[in-house]
């Protein structure tokens, strides 16, 4: 009681200074009362709540600094926003595919920037809902490392490792891309280039989704004889994202060609089994199988189509749905 007592008393000539290990008190210009209290104390360490009030007051009734314990919303999220004004979406972390093709639009040049800006674009439309986005990028429009083997003494190895190159730079390019309209961006390899990208390291990729950051993961696996669809496979098991979206040239898929038979019908749903039985080529097996075993729906759909990321995304109807259901987004959130 003295302690507390001798605390309260008010001092007219000092300011306080606090840390979280002690109060020091320092001259005071306009000589106005402060009183020091007890707070609390923790691990031995004595907290003291220091105020300055002008004229009289209870030298008890001390005012509580408040602290907001809201978290950081992610990019491009007000922060007034209430849960009741968010938009309902299906996923809440995805893995966007996207091919080499898509990249090379109109095959004029090896990268066509107005598509880069597309997906930047829907990529940015889709950040701003809290959706948490990863990318997959191929490098055929660069070079293909199974078209190339045998060429000249290649082999299929060193073709395969020249391909994860191309991969790398299509991920530069959408990485400066999408930063040029504000969204934050990081690309990991899977092979060291610590002067161009982060080495794909699992924890930190998650980290960077969870702080509303765009991952582009470049290099494919790593290894030769694995596609960048078998990469996207993989990196969506890694990451736990919930669905790998598909960008493709093509509105999703047929049950025949659609070039040889102008009659072939738009699947709307299949199963991975239909994918591998009738030897779909949607993705290459060693991916379909992949995702079967780890229950990861996949949705291929048509890049070139604006706002069909961001229908893939809430569950619309766009493109064929392999491995899952068709339903509403609002029955999910």
């Amino acid at each position: 009681m003295a302690l507390l007592n001798s605390l309260s008393r008010p001092i007219s000539s000092f300011n306080a200074v606090c840390w979280p290990s002690f109060c020091s008190l320092k001259p005071n210009s306009n000589n106005a009362p402060m009183f020091v209290g007890l707070q609390s104390t923790y691990h031995q360490s004595l907290f003291v709540n220091c105020c300055s009030v002008e004229g009289p007051s209870d030298p008890m009734n001390f005012r509580q600094p408040r602290v907001s314990s809201m978290p950081r919303p992610p990019f491009g999220v007000p922060m007034n926003d209430s849960s009741s004004q968010k938009p309902s979406f299906r996923w809440r972390r995805v893995l966007l595919k996207v091919s080499g093709e898509a990249l090379a639009g109109d095959q004029a040049q090896n990268i066509d920037p107005k598509i880069t800006m597309a997906i930047a674009q829907e990529v940015a439309a889709v950040t701003r809902l809290g959706i948490e986005v990863a990318i997959v990028v191929g490098g055929g429009n660069i070079f293909r490392g199974a078209s190339w083997a045998g060429s000249s003494g290649l082999e299929r190895s060193s073709a395969d490792y020249i391909g994860m190159l191309a991969t790398v730079m299509n991920a530069i390019f959408l990485q400066a891309t999408m930063e040029s309209i504000g969204i934050p961006t990081r690309v990991q390899t899977a092979f060291r280039m610590s002067e161009v990208a982060e080495p794909y390291i699992r924890r930190r990729a998650i980290r960077h989704l969870e702080k509303g950051r765009v991952v582009i993961f470049a290099a494919g696996t790593g290894n030769p004889f694995f596609t960048t669809d078998t990469a996207a496979a993989l990196r969506s098991a890694e990451i736990n994202a919930e669905v790998v979206l598909k960008a493709t040239n093509v509105d999703g898929v047929y049950d025949d060609d659609p070039k040889r038979n102008p009659n072939a019908r738009l699947l709307d749903n299949i199963t991975y089994q239909d994918v591998i039985s009738k030897e779909l080529s949607v993705m290459d097996l060693t991916a379909i199988t992949l995702c079967q075993e780890n229950n990861i729906p996949v949705v291929v759909f048509n890049l070139n189509k604006p706002g069909n990321i961001s229908k893939a995304i809430t569950g619309e109807g766009v493109g064929t749905l392999i491995g899952g259901s068709r339903r509403s987004a609002a029955a999910t959130t």
